[in-house]
């Protein structure tokens, strides 16, 4: 449904460490755009084709020129394929200028297999990581 989501940032470089840790934790890279120079986009996800193949994250600071805010309301949902991921992209985010918004835990208000951590990125966008499938930890 999605091809892909763009967040603004007051701080391109800050926002660039957080993702590339928070997403990092969930195993997304960096998409790289090297063959059509810096536009100011930083992406996570995929990205090829020139963006005819695009699945991504973005961030950029806003086109018309005014502050990032972000919007009441909005929020940006990750996959997470183990708790584990979830727990570590609480903690890099958390680590890297992020605010919690909700440890990772259970919300059995949504489903019994619902393992979620909640973050605000440096500018205040709200991001979350989910993992479903699983009622109890994971053996690594």
């Amino acid at each position: 449904m999605f091809t892909y989501v763009c967040l603004g940032t007051r701080d391109i470089d800050r926002a660039t460490a957080f993702y590339d840790a928070a997403l990092g934790a969930l195993g997304l890279q960096r998409c790289d755009t090297s063959e059509e120079g810096d536009d100011g986009w930083i992406g996570w996800g995929t990205y090829a084709e020139r963006g005819a193949v695009q699945v991504a994250l973005w961030v950029c600071t806003p086109f018309d020129g005014r502050p990032a805010t972000p919007g009441n309301g909005t929020m940006v949902a990750l996959r997470a394929t183990s708790w584990q991921q979830v727990d570590a992209f609480h903690a890099q985010a958390l680590a890297h200028g992020g605010t919690s918004e909700g440890a990772p835990g259970l919300r059995l208000q949504y489903n019994p297999d619902f393992y979620a951590a909640y973050v605000r990125d440096p500018d205040g966008n709200k991001l979350a990581a989910v993992c479903r499938g699983f009622t109890a930890p994971q053996v690594p």
